[in-house]
Protein backbone atom coordinates (compact mmCIF):
# COMPACT_ATOMS: atom_id res chain seq x y z
CA UNK A 1 0.00 0.00 0.00
CA UNK A 2 1.68 3.58 -1.07
CA UNK A 3 1.63 6.19 1.62
CA UNK A 4 -1.06 7.93 -0.15
CA UNK A 5 -3.37 5.53 0.43
CA UNK A 6 -6.02 5.37 2.98
CA UNK A 7 -5.98 3.37 5.85
CA UNK A 8 -8.47 1.52 7.99
CA UNK A 9 -8.27 2.90 11.76
CA UNK A 10 -7.57 0.81 14.54
CA UNK A 11 -10.37 0.03 17.34
CA UNK A 12 -9.29 2.94 19.78
CA UNK A 13 -7.92 4.82 16.90
CA UNK A 14 -9.64 8.21 16.87
CA UNK A 15 -8.92 11.67 14.83
CA UNK A 16 -6.88 12.64 17.03
CA UNK A 17 -4.48 10.00 17.27
CA UNK A 18 -0.86 10.98 17.97
CA UNK A 19 -1.70 13.99 19.13
CA UNK A 20 -0.02 14.80 22.82
CA UNK A 21 -1.78 17.24 25.19
CA UNK A 22 -0.48 18.03 28.73
CA UNK A 23 -3.15 19.22 30.74
CA UNK A 24 -2.34 21.79 33.86
CA UNK A 25 -5.71 22.87 34.96
CA UNK A 26 -8.31 22.05 37.23
CA UNK A 27 -12.55 22.80 37.54
CA UNK A 28 -14.34 23.01 34.38
CA UNK A 29 -13.18 24.39 31.25
CA UNK A 30 -9.61 23.24 30.95
CA UNK A 31 -10.74 19.94 31.63
CA UNK A 32 -13.85 20.02 29.36
CA UNK A 33 -11.08 20.93 26.88
CA UNK A 34 -8.89 18.15 27.87
CA UNK A 35 -11.82 15.58 27.41
CA UNK A 36 -12.91 16.55 24.22
CA UNK A 37 -9.68 16.32 22.52
CA UNK A 38 -9.46 12.93 24.34
CA UNK A 39 -12.62 11.51 23.44
CA UNK A 40 -11.58 12.00 19.54
CA UNK A 41 -8.04 9.81 20.44
CA UNK A 42 -5.68 12.40 21.31
CA UNK A 43 -3.17 11.43 24.63
CA UNK A 44 -4.52 13.97 27.04
CA UNK A 45 -1.82 13.79 30.08
CA UNK A 46 -3.72 15.55 33.21
CA UNK A 47 -0.74 16.87 35.70
CA UNK A 48 -1.74 17.07 39.31
CA UNK A 49 -0.31 18.34 42.74
CA UNK A 50 0.43 15.20 44.73
CA UNK A 51 -2.00 13.92 46.51
CA UNK A 52 -4.47 14.97 43.53
CA UNK A 53 -5.67 18.54 42.39
CA UNK A 54 -8.50 20.25 44.46
CA UNK A 55 -11.24 19.13 42.13
CA UNK A 56 -10.54 15.72 42.75
CA UNK A 57 -12.71 15.72 45.89
CA UNK A 58 -15.42 17.96 44.16
CA UNK A 59 -19.03 17.28 44.57
CA UNK A 60 -21.32 15.18 43.41
CA UNK A 61 -19.89 11.90 45.00
CA UNK A 62 -19.92 8.46 44.95
CA UNK A 63 -20.73 6.63 48.20
CA UNK A 64 -17.56 5.66 48.44
CA UNK A 65 -16.32 9.52 48.72
CA UNK A 66 -14.82 9.80 44.75
CA UNK A 67 -15.92 12.57 43.02
CA UNK A 68 -18.36 11.92 39.98
CA UNK A 69 -17.49 15.05 38.86
CA UNK A 70 -13.40 14.55 38.77
CA UNK A 71 -14.23 11.14 37.05
CA UNK A 72 -16.65 12.42 34.39
CA UNK A 73 -14.46 15.20 33.21
CA UNK A 74 -11.15 13.47 33.22
CA UNK A 75 -12.24 9.96 31.42
CA UNK A 76 -9.33 8.63 29.23
CA UNK A 77 -6.91 10.76 30.01
CA UNK A 78 -3.23 9.91 32.22
CA UNK A 79 -2.21 11.08 34.96
CA UNK A 80 1.08 12.01 36.62
CA UNK A 81 1.46 13.60 40.28
CA UNK A 82 3.94 15.64 41.34
CA UNK A 83 5.55 17.95 43.98
CA UNK A 84 4.82 21.18 42.02
CA UNK A 85 6.45 23.53 44.95
CA UNK A 86 9.64 21.82 43.91
CA UNK A 87 11.39 23.62 41.17
CA UNK A 88 13.34 20.33 40.01
CA UNK A 89 9.61 18.66 39.86
CA UNK A 90 8.51 21.02 37.40
CA UNK A 91 11.51 20.83 35.47
CA UNK A 92 10.74 17.20 34.97
CA UNK A 93 7.00 18.01 33.62
CA UNK A 94 8.99 20.87 31.40
CA UNK A 95 10.75 17.80 29.94
CA UNK A 96 8.00 15.64 29.90
CA UNK A 97 6.32 18.33 27.73
CA UNK A 98 9.08 19.36 25.66
CA UNK A 99 10.22 15.52 24.56
CA UNK A 100 8.68 13.39 21.79
CA UNK A 101 6.53 14.26 19.20
CA UNK A 102 4.70 17.94 18.38
CA UNK A 103 2.67 18.46 22.08
CA UNK A 104 0.07 20.78 23.10
CA UNK A 105 -0.09 22.57 26.90
CA UNK A 106 -3.38 23.54 28.30
CA UNK A 107 -3.56 25.44 31.75
CA UNK A 108 -5.49 27.90 33.21
CA UNK A 109 -2.84 28.90 35.48
CA UNK A 110 0.35 31.14 34.72
CA UNK A 111 1.29 30.60 38.32
CA UNK A 112 4.65 28.78 37.36
CA UNK A 113 6.83 30.34 34.56
CA UNK A 114 8.59 26.95 33.41
CA UNK A 115 5.21 26.43 31.91
CA UNK A 116 4.50 29.14 29.59
CA UNK A 117 4.12 29.92 26.79
CA UNK A 118 7.38 32.25 26.47
CA UNK A 119 9.89 29.75 28.10
CA UNK A 120 8.82 26.44 26.89
CA UNK A 121 8.97 28.15 23.19
CA UNK A 122 12.21 29.39 23.91
CA UNK A 123 13.16 26.16 24.20
CA UNK A 124 10.76 24.27 21.76
CA UNK A 125 9.71 26.60 18.75
CA UNK A 126 6.90 24.26 17.33
CA UNK A 127 5.01 24.23 21.09
CA UNK A 128 0.77 24.90 21.33
CA UNK A 129 0.36 26.37 24.59
CA UNK A 130 -3.49 27.16 24.99
CA UNK A 131 -4.40 28.94 28.10
CA UNK A 132 -7.56 29.93 29.92
CA UNK A 133 -7.85 33.28 31.66
CA UNK A 134 -10.16 34.55 34.17
CA UNK A 135 -10.78 38.13 32.77
CA UNK A 136 -8.53 38.82 29.69
CA UNK A 137 -7.14 41.61 31.86
CA UNK A 138 -5.01 38.98 33.57
CA UNK A 139 -7.72 39.51 36.96
CA UNK A 140 -9.41 36.72 38.31
CA UNK A 141 -12.48 35.55 37.45
CA UNK A 142 -14.92 32.12 37.84
CA UNK A 143 -18.43 30.84 36.10
CA UNK A 144 -20.17 32.80 38.36
CA UNK A 145 -18.40 35.73 38.80
CA UNK A 146 -18.50 36.19 35.49
CA UNK A 147 -22.11 35.38 35.47
CA UNK A 148 -23.03 38.19 37.57
CA UNK A 149 -20.87 40.62 35.41
CA UNK A 150 -22.75 40.06 32.02
CA UNK A 151 -26.25 40.58 32.70
CA UNK A 152 -27.58 37.42 32.42
CA UNK A 153 -29.05 36.11 36.02
CA UNK A 154 -30.91 39.93 35.81
CA UNK A 155 -32.90 38.91 33.11
CA UNK A 156 -33.24 35.15 34.54
CA UNK A 157 -35.76 33.68 36.24
CA UNK A 158 -39.62 34.62 37.20
CA UNK A 159 -41.27 37.94 35.85
CA UNK A 160 -41.54 40.77 38.44
CA UNK A 161 -38.83 39.41 40.75
CA UNK A 162 -35.67 41.66 40.95
CA UNK A 163 -32.92 39.09 42.35
CA UNK A 164 -30.54 38.11 40.17
CA UNK A 165 -30.75 34.21 39.10
CA UNK A 166 -27.29 32.43 38.76
CA UNK A 167 -27.90 29.51 36.56
CA UNK A 168 -26.89 26.36 37.85
CA UNK A 169 -25.68 25.21 34.36
CA UNK A 170 -21.88 26.84 34.47
CA UNK A 171 -22.23 27.78 30.77
CA UNK A 172 -19.59 29.51 30.15
CA UNK A 173 -17.00 27.13 31.72
CA UNK A 174 -18.67 25.06 29.04
CA UNK A 175 -18.36 27.62 26.08
CA UNK A 176 -14.69 28.74 27.26
CA UNK A 177 -13.69 24.92 27.46
CA UNK A 178 -15.08 24.31 23.72
CA UNK A 179 -13.49 27.58 22.35
CA UNK A 180 -10.54 26.67 23.56
CA UNK A 181 -9.93 23.18 21.78
CA UNK A 182 -11.28 25.37 18.40
CA UNK A 183 -8.47 27.16 19.09
CA UNK A 184 -6.16 24.27 19.62
CA UNK A 185 -6.88 22.97 17.05
CA UNK A 186 -7.21 25.81 14.38
CA UNK A 187 -3.09 26.16 15.70
CA UNK A 188 -2.39 22.55 15.64
CA UNK A 189 -3.36 22.88 11.47
CA UNK A 190 -1.25 25.76 10.99
CA UNK A 191 1.50 24.19 12.96
CA UNK A 192 1.12 20.64 10.38
CA UNK A 193 0.71 23.54 7.79
CA UNK A 194 4.12 25.68 8.66
CA UNK A 195 5.85 23.98 11.48
CA UNK A 196 4.68 26.67 13.80
CA UNK A 197 3.93 26.59 17.21
CA UNK A 198 0.92 29.12 18.94
CA UNK A 199 -0.34 30.96 21.95
CA UNK A 200 -3.81 30.65 22.20
CA UNK A 201 -5.40 32.68 25.16
CA UNK A 202 -9.46 32.51 26.31
CA UNK A 203 -10.96 34.48 28.54
CA UNK A 204 -14.22 33.59 30.59
CA UNK A 205 -15.17 36.96 30.64
CA UNK A 206 -14.61 37.33 26.83
CA UNK A 207 -16.61 34.21 26.22
CA UNK A 208 -19.30 35.26 28.02
CA UNK A 209 -19.46 39.26 26.67
CA UNK A 210 -18.88 37.85 23.06
CA UNK A 211 -22.25 35.19 23.19
CA UNK A 212 -24.22 38.35 24.65
CA UNK A 213 -22.95 40.70 21.79
CA UNK A 214 -23.61 38.04 19.59
CA UNK A 215 -26.91 37.26 20.18
CA UNK A 216 -27.79 41.09 20.01
CA UNK A 217 -27.94 41.58 23.81
CA UNK A 218 -25.86 44.22 23.39
CA UNK A 219 -26.30 46.22 20.80
CA UNK A 220 -29.91 46.30 21.62
CA UNK A 221 -28.55 48.12 24.58
CA UNK A 222 -26.82 50.33 22.74
CA UNK A 223 -29.12 51.22 19.54
CA UNK A 224 -32.60 50.67 21.73
CA UNK A 225 -34.28 51.98 24.83
CA UNK A 226 -35.44 48.38 25.68
CA UNK A 227 -34.93 47.08 28.80
CA UNK A 228 -35.00 43.16 28.65
CA UNK A 229 -36.83 41.77 31.37
CA UNK A 230 -37.73 38.53 32.57
CA UNK A 231 -39.89 36.29 31.32
CA UNK A 232 -39.79 33.01 33.09
CA UNK A 233 -40.23 29.97 30.98
CA UNK A 234 -40.76 31.76 28.07
CA UNK A 235 -39.05 31.54 25.19
CA UNK A 236 -37.53 35.24 24.34
CA UNK A 237 -38.88 36.31 21.18
CA UNK A 238 -40.34 33.44 19.81
CA UNK A 239 -42.97 31.62 21.06
CA UNK A 240 -42.61 28.61 23.58
CA UNK A 241 -43.82 27.84 26.97
CA UNK A 242 -43.94 25.27 29.48
CA UNK A 243 -47.99 23.41 30.15
CA UNK A 244 -49.24 20.88 32.12
CA UNK A 245 -51.10 18.35 31.12
CA UNK A 246 -54.25 16.52 32.73
CA UNK A 247 -52.65 13.90 34.91
CA UNK A 248 -50.15 16.89 36.01
CA UNK A 249 -47.29 16.18 33.61
CA UNK A 250 -45.50 19.25 32.75
CA UNK A 251 -43.92 19.81 29.22
CA UNK A 252 -42.30 22.35 27.10
CA UNK A 253 -43.66 23.30 23.76
CA UNK A 254 -42.21 25.79 21.07
CA UNK A 255 -43.13 27.22 18.08
CA UNK A 256 -40.19 28.76 15.86
CA UNK A 257 -41.74 29.27 12.16
CA UNK A 258 -45.30 29.37 10.66
CA UNK A 259 -45.04 25.70 9.64
CA UNK A 260 -44.25 24.79 13.03
CA UNK A 261 -47.64 27.17 14.24
CA UNK A 262 -49.68 25.52 11.80
CA UNK A 263 -48.68 21.53 12.62
CA UNK A 264 -49.44 22.61 16.52
CA UNK A 265 -53.05 24.11 15.67
CA UNK A 266 -53.55 20.96 13.57
CA UNK A 267 -52.29 18.82 16.55
CA UNK A 268 -54.22 20.68 19.29
CA UNK A 269 -57.38 21.35 16.84
CA UNK A 270 -57.07 24.85 17.54
CA UNK A 271 -56.26 26.28 14.15
CA UNK A 272 -60.44 27.16 13.75
CA UNK A 273 -60.18 28.83 16.88
CA UNK A 274 -56.64 30.58 15.98
CA UNK A 275 -58.30 31.84 12.61
CA UNK A 276 -61.44 33.32 14.26
CA UNK A 277 -59.27 35.01 17.28
CA UNK A 278 -57.12 36.43 13.93
CA UNK A 279 -59.80 38.11 12.02
CA UNK A 280 -61.66 39.29 15.27
CA UNK A 281 -58.60 41.26 16.58
CA UNK A 282 -56.92 41.86 13.76
CA UNK A 283 -53.28 39.58 14.74
CA UNK A 284 -51.80 37.55 12.21
CA UNK A 285 -50.38 34.61 14.67
CA UNK A 286 -48.32 33.32 11.47
CA UNK A 287 -45.44 35.70 12.21
CA UNK A 288 -43.11 35.72 15.32
CA UNK A 289 -42.98 39.03 16.72
CA UNK A 290 -46.88 38.86 16.87
CA UNK A 291 -46.99 35.02 18.79
CA UNK A 292 -44.10 36.64 20.78
CA UNK A 293 -46.04 39.49 22.02
CA UNK A 294 -49.51 37.65 22.05
CA UNK A 295 -48.42 34.80 23.96
CA UNK A 296 -50.33 35.37 27.05
CA UNK A 297 -53.49 34.61 24.85
CA UNK A 298 -51.85 31.71 22.94
CA UNK A 299 -50.89 30.08 25.98
CA UNK A 300 -54.58 30.61 27.27
CA UNK A 301 -55.92 28.61 25.10
CA UNK A 302 -53.49 26.13 24.53
CA UNK A 303 -53.37 25.58 28.43
CA UNK A 304 -56.94 24.72 28.61
CA UNK A 305 -55.80 22.14 25.95
CA UNK A 306 -53.34 20.32 27.79
CA UNK A 307 -55.17 20.89 30.70
CA UNK A 308 -58.13 18.74 29.58
CA UNK A 309 -55.82 16.26 27.90
CA UNK A 310 -53.64 13.30 29.56
CA UNK A 311 -50.10 13.45 28.52
CA UNK A 312 -49.83 9.81 26.67
CA UNK A 313 -52.57 11.48 24.34
CA UNK A 314 -50.56 14.83 24.05
CA UNK A 315 -47.48 12.87 23.68
CA UNK A 316 -49.40 10.78 20.75
CA UNK A 317 -50.61 13.82 19.17
CA UNK A 318 -47.44 16.11 19.33
CA UNK A 319 -45.20 13.50 17.95
CA UNK A 320 -47.63 12.60 15.04
CA UNK A 321 -47.76 16.14 14.02
CA UNK A 322 -43.55 16.55 14.47
CA UNK A 323 -44.36 19.14 17.09
CA UNK A 324 -41.66 20.68 19.03
CA UNK A 325 -41.62 19.66 22.62
CA UNK A 326 -40.40 17.36 25.23
CA UNK A 327 -41.49 16.17 28.86
CA UNK A 328 -39.38 17.30 31.74
CA UNK A 329 -37.48 14.93 33.05
CA UNK A 330 -34.91 14.77 36.44
CA UNK A 331 -31.52 13.48 36.73
CA UNK A 332 -33.08 10.73 38.96
CA UNK A 333 -35.71 9.68 35.88
CA UNK A 334 -32.78 9.49 33.45
CA UNK A 335 -30.54 7.55 35.73
CA UNK A 336 -33.32 5.03 36.87
CA UNK A 337 -33.52 1.63 36.31
CA UNK A 338 -30.15 0.88 35.63
CA UNK A 339 -30.05 4.05 32.82
CA UNK A 340 -32.66 2.90 30.92
CA UNK A 341 -33.26 6.28 29.38
CA UNK A 342 -29.85 6.69 28.47
CA UNK A 343 -29.16 3.62 26.83
CA UNK A 344 -31.60 4.55 23.76
CA UNK A 345 -28.95 6.05 21.79
CA UNK A 346 -25.53 5.17 21.22
CA UNK A 347 -24.09 8.09 23.20
CA UNK A 348 -23.72 5.69 26.66
CA UNK A 349 -21.73 2.79 27.64
CA UNK A 350 -20.65 1.24 30.67
CA UNK A 351 -16.97 2.18 32.16
CA UNK A 352 -16.06 0.49 35.50
CA UNK A 353 -14.40 3.43 37.13
CA UNK A 354 -12.29 2.84 40.45
CA UNK A 355 -14.47 4.29 43.12
CA UNK A 356 -17.20 4.14 41.47
CA UNK A 357 -18.47 0.81 39.92
CA UNK A 358 -19.72 -0.07 36.60
CA UNK A 359 -22.20 2.94 35.20
CA UNK A 360 -22.86 4.35 32.16
CA UNK A 361 -20.44 7.20 30.65
CA UNK A 362 -20.92 9.34 27.65
CA UNK A 363 -18.84 9.11 24.64
CA UNK A 364 -17.92 12.06 22.50
CA UNK A 365 -21.38 13.70 21.08
CA UNK A 366 -19.13 14.19 17.79
CA UNK A 367 -19.85 11.08 15.41
CA UNK A 368 -17.25 10.16 13.47
CA UNK A 369 -17.96 8.16 10.26
CA UNK A 370 -21.12 6.91 12.01
CA UNK A 371 -19.17 5.67 15.25
CA UNK A 372 -17.79 7.35 18.70
CA UNK A 373 -14.68 5.56 21.02
CA UNK A 374 -16.16 4.66 24.17
CA UNK A 375 -15.44 5.72 27.49
CA UNK A 376 -12.00 5.20 29.18
CA UNK A 377 -11.94 5.13 33.25
CA UNK A 378 -10.64 8.77 34.63
CA UNK A 379 -6.86 8.05 36.22
CA UNK A 380 -5.89 7.89 39.53
CA UNK A 381 -3.56 10.42 41.24
CA UNK A 382 -0.31 9.68 39.73
CA UNK A 383 -1.44 6.47 37.82
CA UNK A 384 0.82 7.18 35.30
CA UNK A 385 4.02 8.62 36.68
CA UNK A 386 6.11 5.47 36.21
CA UNK A 387 5.62 5.72 32.42
CA UNK A 388 5.53 9.12 31.85
CA UNK A 389 8.49 10.36 34.21
CA UNK A 390 11.49 8.74 33.92
CA UNK A 391 13.19 7.75 37.19
CA UNK A 392 15.47 10.34 38.79
CA UNK A 393 19.01 8.85 40.23
CA UNK A 394 18.32 7.32 43.16
CA UNK A 395 14.87 6.65 42.70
Amino acid sequence: MSSAEPREPSAREGLLSGLRVVELSSYVATPLCGLALAQLGADVVRVEPVGGAADRTRRPLADSGTSLYWSGLNKGKRAIAVDLASAAERERVADLILEGGPCVVVSNSDRYPEFSHEALRARRPDLIHVLLQGRADGGAGVDYTVQAATGFPLITGAPGTAAPVNHVLPAWDIAAGLYLAVGLLAAERDRLLTGRGRGIRVALEDVALATAGNLGYLAEAQVTRHERTKSGNDVFGTYGRDFVTADGVRVMVVVLTERHWAKLLSATGLTAAFEGLADALGIDFSGEAERYEHRELISALLGRWFADTPFATAAEVLDRHRVLWERYRSFGELGRDGGAALREGDLFDVVDQPGVGPHLAPKSPIVVDGGRLGPLPAPGVGEHNSALLPARAGE
